[in-house]
């Protein structure tokens, strides 16, 4: 598999076992930043009734097409091309969006054009799905995570952890509300918000 993530092979099991409790009835679903596109198999695989589109930047969608013909099910199409800096963007509305990892390495003008893309194309009612991790009340939840935003910030200065508060804040301008906030293995939360 190309860009295979050891990271998104050790998470997948857990994101499911919540996800199962809000996107079991989904009919379709829009990831943005699939990567690899593990995600995206794996959980297709086990939420067969539920079409998965993939996304991603231009320079990894080849390889993430290439694992998609690859090794996807038949209920994931092949990847669109998605920038979240860009607008409107090219897809169809659709009753639901999850991203892994994808808001602590895009700029924060970034994460504030993700939610204003979210909020033009969830349907209502609709869920947002969002894993990684998280600050709150402007303090990091483990010393690792501190460490990990450090190294972030040294390969891009524009990158880093997100607060909680402020992430919360855009999905609210989008008319989104917090549903649900599960800690998660290795540091992570898993935030679901509603539309």
């Amino acid at each position: 598999m190309l860009n295979y993530s050891p990271a998104s092979e050790n998470n997948k099991q857990a994101i499911l076992s919540c996800l199962f409790d809000h996107l079991a009835d989904t009919p379709e679903l829009l990831e943005i930043g699939s990567g690899s596109g593990q995600h995206a198999i794996f959980f297709a695989q086990r939420l067969p009734n539920t079409v998965w589109q993939t996304s991603e930047l231009a320079g990894d969608i080849d390889a993430l097409k290439q694992n998609i013909k690859d090794y996807g099910p038949d209920n994931v199409l092949s990847p669109v091309l998605l920038d979240v800096r860009e607008r409107p963007w090219t897809v169809a509305r659709t009753p639901a969006v999850y991203t892994a990892n994808t808001l602590h390495i895009m700029p924060w003008s970034s994460v504030v054009q993700f939610f204003k893309g979210v909020g033009e194309v969830l349907l209502k009612p609709g869920r947002l799905c969002i894993y990684g991790p998280f600050k709150y009340g402007g303090e990091f939840t483990t010393q690792s995570n501190a460490d990990f935003d450090q190294w972030l910030k040294h390969v891009d200065p524009l990158s880093g952890i997100r607060d909680f508060e402020a992430v919360n804040q855009l999905a609210s301008d989008q008319g989104l509300s917090l549903i649900r906030d599960y800690s998660m293995p290795a540091n992570n939360q898993l935030l679901v918000f509603e539309s």
